[in-house]
């Protein structure tokens, strides 16, 4: 059963393009190998972000130690021979729970035929891995509880320990097995049988323990401190992103909502299996309504109520914890095990109704049809499998899955067929693709010298190719090859410039332009097309936006937090100069637009931008001054030099929510947007527009950088603290140049008509805990926990009027120093205690 499976799987190791988390992955099992070898904190040090230090390395460390931490296929075969041991291992479960060689062969080929998974199964080095090691994980506990000898529980312990290093949601099953053994001792009537129950359960957690703790390095040198560490920064996932969900973006810190999981596993799980499971549930639901006490003992039926539970508990966990659960259901693959577990006794219950050995046969050939069903259509879409969704859903119109749900987190994916198919569709000559590909060893080496990076072609070169995996593709025109297909959308093209765009400029000119400019600006189908005739090769340089305002934002991609979908490009990158006239064709999304807003950065848009800002107050008055209108910034300076204008800016907008930050900017806690497109006006000015976030800023710190210097910087308040139920009606519990107010768990400091020189020295924040054990490792030795901060980091200086609202840890504190310092000193203290600790 196994070869196919093998052969299948050896076959398609190449078909799954480039993962974007291979180096970070590898790093953590060379950081933890480092750790090993005596190099201590200094190992972590290339790791991505310094939390990715407590991510298990059970995986990650034996491949490097192998030699195969950075060779891809080498990872892809490894990854999925486990993801097959994962399959042998359900085969033996259900043998063991029902001694049917039929069962257990349908059990494994649903494991191992779940689309999704399947395509994880090449590429994801954590979550299929997890998924696996659990299915491992129960097979050893119904064998440890069936034979329920000290070495067996020996043995379930490594197993779980190990579970808890990929995952710490693997402490799931660890507390599962002690609630099973609690059973057990309170079940037993026998003195002699509590004491053994209290011996193996004994042995089963001193085994996980020391099996975790040994696998997981970071954790030797102070076990308590790192593992109350580990759990704060695992229990919000760091690694944050914006999720598309039923046409609703999600964002980080939220949580899920109570319906996202089991809407995820209905859209991405074959619909046999889940109606298998349903009718499984009912079983179990109805034969321990009619056998309670067998739900109480150490019973098959009470191991049936364990894979209900299993599910339904991690569910309410990550919607309780607010977890953040991005990229479908990825990190909760592991559900799968009980869950097919499930269907297995629906599909035992349906067979053991029927009379008659017919009936059983037809039950079973049912069965193998939705198996044919599912290969047929992986088949299919094949590699697109981590974009399968059910036939329940709406797959009749274009774009309609990428409008309402995050789909596919990996378009380097596809780039083995695109090359392959461009070299396939053009045999000979030069070929043009975007340098954001890599082309390596997914073509031939010949093949490889005709395909030229570039950011931007020729003007009047052939089979330009350029890819936008999420851009339609107008595949119906004749100068257009189409190389790749799912869900209804055409994704690649091969263009060819010279017909193309000339086509395209006849078209458009024979309807009225949206929009008379430099460049005309058309709407040609499900395309803007931009027209200048008579244009000189340097207009081919002239960069071009184009905005798109959906008439429902959840149709925007997920990572476009602005409220609209930009598309900025150099002329020449998206068009031709054909016969001296200029055109250039950029796609819209296939959503329903509300209003589009385009234009060009010339110096005509420059001076209409300079005095559209005359009318309204500068936020920032600096060389630069700088313009505030909602979430748009507009730099304007008179009579600005080269040099001026060709010097990037530095954008640091801080959040009121810091979850809302990717891991690379959590740890500065501000988001970094760098800019450097500045337009010229007439009259020798500039201009620059950048965008801040759509999630809500407390501050913005700006500026321009040259080098390591900056030539100039400024901060400003765009939402203020909501002070109003921050300050309480209560004196201050400390008075100074700031009145420092207590508030639940938070302290706000407030001072009315201060300068920014005041509000930009560093505030001192020393707390003494009650017990001098709830401080983190590194400060157990200074007796107290240091938050020293910026204002613009918890507040802003609002109106002359300076506020910041500090969080305070979860444990109880006995006392509180706090204050101002700048480079010349200490300019004010205050200390006070809560003799209470609350």
């Amino acid at each position: 059963m196994c070869a196919p499976f093998l052969l299948a799987g050896a076959l398609a190791l190449d078909d799954y393009g480039f993962a974007f988390d291979l180096y970070s992955q590898q790093r953590i099992g060379e950081a933890a190998l480092n750790y090993l070898a005596g190099e201590g904190e200094r190992a972590f040090d290339g790791l991505r972000i310094s939390k990715d230090r407590y991510f298990g390395a059970a995986i990650e460390a034996p491949l490097v130690l192998a030699g195969l931490g950075g060779d891809q296929s080498a990872r892809y075969f490894v990854t999925h021979l486990f993801f097959l041991l994962g399959g042998v291992l359900c085969y033996l479960l259900v043998w063991r729970l029902f001694k049917s060689r039929p069962l257990a062969a349908v059990a494994m080929v649903l494991f191992l035929l779940h689309p999704h998974i399947y395509a994880h199964s090449f590429f994801n080095s954590k979550d299929v891995p997890f998924l696996v090691t659990f299915m491992v994980s129960l097979y050893l506990l119904h064998r440890t509880l069936h034979r329920e000898t000290l070495a067996a529980f020996l043995l379930c312990g490594v197993g779980v320990g190990l579970l808890v290093n990929l995952r710490i949601m693997g402490l799931l099953l660890f507390v599962a097995v002690l609630a099973l053994r609690a059973l057990d001792l309170a079940m037993a009537s026998r003195a002699h049988e509590r004491k053994r129950v209290l011996l193996t359960t004994g042995a089963f957690a001193l085994a996980a323990m020391l099996t975790y703790y040994a696998s997981l390095p970071v954790l030797w040198t102070d076990p308590i401190g790192r593992f109350a560490e580990l759990v704060r920064v695992l229990d919000v996932n760091p690694i944050t992103q914006f999720n598309l969900f039923r046409g609703e973006i999600l964002y980080a810190g939220d949580g899920p909502p109570f319906d996202y999981v089991p809407v995820w596993v209905g859209l991405t799980t074959p619909p046999a299996t889940l109606l298998l499971a349903l009718g499984g549930t009912v079983a179990l639901v109805w034969r321990g309504a009619r056998r309670p006490r067998d739900v109480l003992r150490n019973t098959p039926l009470r191991f049936g109520f364990l894979l209900i539970a299993l599910p339904v508990v991690a569910t309410v966990t990550v919607v309780a914890l607010e977890n953040n659960i991005y990229f479908n259901w990825r990190h909760l693959y592991f559900l799968y095990a009980p869950l097919l577990l499930l269907a297995v006794f629906g599909l035992r219950g349906l067979a053991s109704s029927l009379r008659g050995r017919w009936m059983r046969t037809g039950a079973y050939a049912l069965a193998g049809t939705a198996i044919v069903v599912t290969v047929v259509s992986m088949v299919r879409i094949h590699p697109h499998l981590d974009n399968y969704f059910t036939l329940l859903t709406d797959r009749t119109t274009p774009g309609n899955l990428a409008a309402t749900h995050t789909i596919t987190y990996r378009p380097r994916i596809y780039a083995p067929h695109v090359f392959a198919g461009i070299a396939r569709n053009y045999p000979s000559g030069d070929l043009y693709v975007s340098s954001y590909w890599k082309i390596g060893r997914w073509v031939s080496p010949s093949d490889e010298e005709r395909l030229m990076l570039t950011s931007s072609f020729r003007s009047g070169e052939r089979n330009f190719y350029e890819i936008h995996f999420d851009l339609p593709c107008p595949e119906t025109h004749p100068a257009v090859t189409r190389i790749s297909r799912i869900h209804a959308n055409a994704l690649y093209c091969i263009v060819d410039p010279v017909a193309y765009f000339g086509s395209l400029r006849r078209e458009a000119l024979a309807t009225e332009p949206l929009d008379r400019s430099r460049f005309d600006a058309y709407r040609v189908g499900n395309q803007m097309v931009y027209v200048r005739d008579g244009c000189a090769p340097d207009d081919l340089r002239t960069r071009v936006f184009l905005r798109i305002f959906p008439v429902n934002p959840a149709g925007l991609a997920p990572f476009h937090r602005f409220g609209f979908r930009e598309i900025a490009f150099v002329f020449a990158d998206y068009g031709a100069r054909i016969d001296g006239n200029c055109v250039a064709v950029a796609p819209l999304p296939d959503i329903p637009i509300a209003a589009i807003r385009t234009g060009q950065y010339t110096p005509e848009y420059a001076g209409s931008l300079r005095r559209a800002t005359a009318n309204t107050e500068p936020v920032v008055r600096a060389p630069f001054h700088v313009h505030l209108d909602g979430h748009v910034l507009t730099y304007v300076r008179d009579a600005c030099t080269a040099e001026d204008a060709a010097t990037p800016f530095f954008i640091h907008a801080y959040p009121v929510d810091t979850r809302n930050l990717y891991p690379w900017h959590a740890r500065h806690g501000y988001e970094s947007i760098s800019m450097n497109d500045v337009m010229r006006t007439e009259d020798g000015g500039c201009v620059a527009v950048a965008l801040l976030p759509l999630y809500p800023v407390a501050s913005v710190h700006t500026g321009q950088r040259s080098g390591g210097d900056r030539l100039w910087a400024a901060r400003f308040g765009v939402t203020p603290p909501d002070t109003a139920p921050a300050i309480p009606a209560s004196a201050p519990v400390a008075s100074a140049v700031y009145d420092v107010y207590r508030n639940g768990d938070a302290l706000i400091y407030v001072r009315d008509g201060c300068t920014d020189k005041d509000a930009g020295a560093v505030f001192i924040l020393h707390l003494s805990p009650v017990d001098a054990d709830d401080l983190p490792a590194d400060r157990k030795r200074h007796g107290f926990d240091n938050l020293d901060f910026f204002l613009w980091e918890h507040g802003d200086r609002i109106d002359g009027r300076c506020i910041a609202a500090v969080p305070l840890p979860a444990y109880p504190i006995a006392s509180v120093r706090t204050g101002q310092y700048d480079e010349a000193g200490t300019l004010w203290t205050a200390a006070f205690g809560w003799p209470d600790g609350e």
